[in-house]
């Protein structure tokens, strides 16, 4: 048995790799990597493999890091069938639409200017009707139900977003065990990550590898405080969030401070159609809820408490602009890199009443980074804009396992060989040395197409 990294190797975005065992190959995730322009392009058009000898596919959960290349794996000859949760293919429905909706824009305004200059127009990565085809091969499958083909695969909760799964594989006596993106416990809404019980081969992820989130009560107190002071100055809290989980988290959160009486109800503005749509789901799935939550959904007060306000029209949007604080404004994308909160950011990131708060993991050369660490100076849309509205960063709605989750999941699945993949190589490598101090076989692949026997 053979096993091969195509993606997420010393980085976090776009995970893929191959099983192989006896002529069978199984693709596990087929995600974007998101980065630098030219080299995500590079990445995201070139796969390593061959593309029409895969047998079908397992994915583990639907953020786009994990999901987002597949209708450009349909594009280049994949037909086969892609088996995960139900839950995950409703999310799909909408995020792969949306994905190919950008990728054709974003090809449209590269090419009015290469044109411009003589130069032969791009094909974006794929298109609506790629997206469309792709979504013709999803198999519906619900946790802890062993299916068999060639291999005996099997979905677990991996506690991380609505639909997540790990996935554990068998075969001829081994038990390979792959986290996905593997949750937190405690965390609102969504079930606690499922323990396995002991495995042979454990491929984990490793994005917050080196680092301790603390308790979430904490971060309702800061979101508290943060709002508050907002208030005070009747300033705008401008929140860039990941149409999937995170933002359905936030929302969650203050609602329950306003529930609670410990925030005034104020306006709060989603402006993201995808968010409205992917929210949609959340309530068609409440057997993935944990009791407090589902509590609430019978009340009708997950998401719809106090003066919110969901926005699809792009002119209700364009209104947010001159509408004066305080308001809350919620819109994506996470890592600030396209969509309606770029124009939310030119608006309102010179002002210092407002608050840009981020509640979300920010990739390297991301705009989102570039707030994170505070830089006086940002470009959006090519422009420059001092920044002067107040940064903040909330961590703690991260739906990511933290170093001492890792170690902890780790010890009870006892596993004989480690691969540690879907991080950055400053959270990977501490985590690998931890792990191997504490007697484990780690393996960190460094490159895609690094291929181990196991």
């Amino acid at each position: 048995m053979k096993i091969e990294f195509y993606g997420a190797t010393k980085e976090v975005t776009g995970s893929k790799f191959l099983l192989i065992s006896d002529g069978i190959k199984i693709l596990v995730e087929c995600g974007l990597f998101q980065g630098r322009r030219k080299e995500a392009e590079k990445k995201n058009r070139e796969f390593l493999f061959d593309v029409q000898g895969i047998d079908y596919m397992l994915l583990s959960h639907a953020h786009i890091d994990h999901s987002g290349n597949i209708p450009n794996l349909v594009k280049n000859g994949f037909s086969q069938d892609i088996y995960t949760t139900p839950a995950t293919i409703d999310l799909l429905k909408y995020l792969l639409l949306d994905s190919a909706y950008i990728h054709e824009r974003d090809a449209e305004y590269i090419n009015k200017k290469i044109m411009k200059r003589g130069e032969d127009p791009i094909e974006p990565l794929y298109t609506v009707e790629d997206a469309k085809e792709s979504l013709n091969l999803f198999k519906p499958k619900v946790y802890e139900n062993k299916h068999q083909r060639g291999i005996n695969f099997e979905f677990l909760d991996a506690g991380h977003i609505l639909g997540s799964s790990e996935i554990i594989m068998e075969f001829e006596g081994k038990r390979i065990l792959f986290t996905g993106d593997l949750g937190r416990s405690n965390l609102p809404i969504i079930r606690d990550p499922k323990i396995p019980g002991k495995v042979d081969i454990l491929i984990m992820e490793s994005t917050y590898g080196n680092r301790l989130h603390r308790d979430i009560d904490n971060a309702k107190k800061d979101l508290e405080e943060i709002l508050k002071r907002a208030i005070s100055r009747k300033g705008k809290v401008i929140i860039p969030s990941f149409a999937l989980e995170r933002a359905q988290e936030v929302i969650y959160a203050i609602n329950s401070l306003i529930i609670d009486g410990k925030i005034p109800e104020i306006p709060i503005y989603v402006d993201s159609p995808l968010t409205v749509e992917i929210t949609s789901v959340f309530m068609e799935h409440p057997e993935y809820f944990d009791k407090e939550a589902y509590t609430l959904l019978q009340e009708n007060h997950i998401f719809n408490y106090g003066k919110i306000n969901y926005i699809k029209d792009v002119e209700q949007s364009k209104t947010l602009n001159t509408k004066e604080g305080p308001m809350i404004i919620i819109s994506a994308s996470g890592m600030c890199e396209h969509g309606r909160i770029l124009h939310h950011l030119k608006n309102n990131i010179e002002d210092e009443r407002n608050i840009i708060l981020i509640v979300g993991y920010q990739a390297k050369n991301t705009l989102g980074r570039k707030l994170v660490e505070k830089q006086e100076i940002v470009n959006i849309f090519g422009q420059p804009y001092e920044r002067k509205a107040e940064v903040v960063v909330l961590n703690e709605f991260s739906a990511h396992a933290d170093r001492n989750d890792l170690i902890a999941f780790t010890e009870k699945v006892s596993p004989e060989r480690i691969f540690l993949v879907h991080g950055e190589e400053n959270q990977m490598e501490p985590l690998g040395k931890s792990l191997r101090e504490m007697g484990f076989n780690v393996d960190m692949p460094e490159v895609p197409g690094t291929k181990y026997e196991i």
